[in-house]
């Protein structure tokens, strides 16, 4: 069960600091262009440092897959989480039925309290397992689509300063 618990709480932990940070990043970058720049947001500064040292295209899509890496960090934990957090109710379910059993071989007669306490563990395991996967799983969608969002804003913003530099230049 302690495990499932701090699965719980890495989890959210998580999912709180992705949130709030992917709630920033979009209300810095999500503005008309001239803002953008104005405001100079931390995620552009390496793409913009890429264009004023005239880097090529190419530099500027390595800068913006490293950003966009470096927004995606922590998501893989989140799926692996909602992946493990069920396996570890099972564990419970297993190892509760286990006692159920190991109850039902060592006595000559058995009452139903006498396997009430592994089939309990194994049922609230199971139900602890899956009530923290299931709210990691759906915040890790959301998450997700909210660094595609981002991932595509960004590469909007970049190119649209490429052009600006390229028809100048």
């Amino acid at each position: 069960m302690y495990p499932i618990l701090l699965c719980s709480f890495a989890g959210l932990a998580i999912l709180i600091n992705k949130f709030i940070q992917y709630r920033k990043i979009l209300k810095e970058i999500e503005r008309p262009l001239a803002e953008v720049q104005k405001t100079m947001p931390a995620i552009l500064k390496p793409i913009l440092g890429v264009l004023e040292g005239g880097l090529s295209d190419q530099g500027l899509s390595v800068i913006g897959t490293r950003q966009v890496r470096d927004i995606e960090k922590g998501l893989s934990w989140l799926g692996l989480i909602a992946t493990i957090a069920p396996l570890l109710g099972l564990t419970g379910t297993v190892t509760g039925m286990i006692k159920a059993f190991m109850v039902i071989a060592n006595s000559s007669s058995v009452s139903p309290s006498m396997l009430a306490g592994g089939i309990w563990e194994a049922l609230i395991t199971t139900a602890a397992g899956l009530l923290v996967a299931i709210p990691i799983h759906i915040g890790h969608h959301y998450l997700e689509k909210q660094a595609d969002e981002i991932a595509f804003v960004l590469k909007e913003i970049s190119m649209s300063l490429y052009m600006r530099k390229q028809n100048a230049g």
